[in-house]
Parts: C-alpha cells; structure tokens; sequence
C-alpha cells in the first residue's frame, strides 16, 4: 500500500466507469441521470475531492426495491481545510439542495480533509442499522 492514494475522485463503490445512467443511453428527454450519479457529479465539481464514495444505502431500509433516497457519502477535499465539521456539512447539503429537497430522505456526510483522510487510511464508520417503520405502519 505505499502509493500515494486515491486517483481524484475514485473510490465509489459502483465502479470506476463514471456516472450511472438510468434508460436509454441516448440525449433527450427519457435519459437521465441517477440521483446517485448526480450526487457524484456534483460533488465531484463542486470540491474536486481526492477521494469521494458515494453509496445507496436505500436497501437498508423500508423502501420499495431500486429506490434512491438513502446515502452515504464519504468525501475528502481541500475545500474542507479549516472548517469545522458543521461548516463542512453545510457546504455539502448547499451543493446538493435540489436532491435533499426533492428524492433524498437521508444523507450520511463523512466529510474530512486530503490529511485526515490519509491518516484514518480511509476508513469511515459503518452505517447504523435502520430502525425505522415503514411509512405504511403509520397508515
């Protein structure tokens, strides 16, 4: 292991082949990005991480099959330097306002710099086990 980590941006647990497409893989109006695969790209524009997973976790909960409305991200940028944990969390969900307004129920932010992130040897806390009903119990 004694490269110099993580090319920029890799080390999403869905590949490495970019961004996932739902539909037809043609330009118009029926193809469109996932929202994992929006998520992706703007986070990859706005902080141009070195290094950046970004994993649905919609499976872990009481949600009909192939949903994406539950996240976790684990992001290291330079953008991150001298901001305290909650100014980091705030620059994410500006960056990602559209999705937290709209498909995104839940988002896991493991937000850290070039240097912590080397230092912890990428390792970011497992997500807790969802304790949630189903949002018919409730009906």
């Amino acid at each position: 292991m004694g490269g110099a980590g993580p090319e920029p941006g890799a080390g999403g647990r869905r590949g490495a082949g970019g961004p996932a497409r739902q539909g037809p893989d043609t330009a118009g109006e029926n193809a469109r990005m996932s929202v994992e695969a929006e998520i992706r790209s703007k986070l990859l524009a706005a902080f141009e991480p070195v290094h950046l997973e970004v994993a649905n976790e919609s499976h872990m909960h009481s949600v009909p099959p192939g949903s994406e409305s539950h996240f976790k991200l684990v992001i290291a940028s330079p953008r991150f330097e001298g901001k305290r944990l909650l100014g980091r969390h705030r620059l994410v969900n500006q960056a990602l306002a559209a999705e937290l307004a709209g498909p995104v129920h839940a988002l896991a932010i493991h937000a850290v710099t070039p240097d912590e992130w080397f230092l912890t040897a990428g390792d970011s806390p497992a997500s807790p086990l969802c304790e949630g009903g189903s949002r018919a119990d409730g009906e």
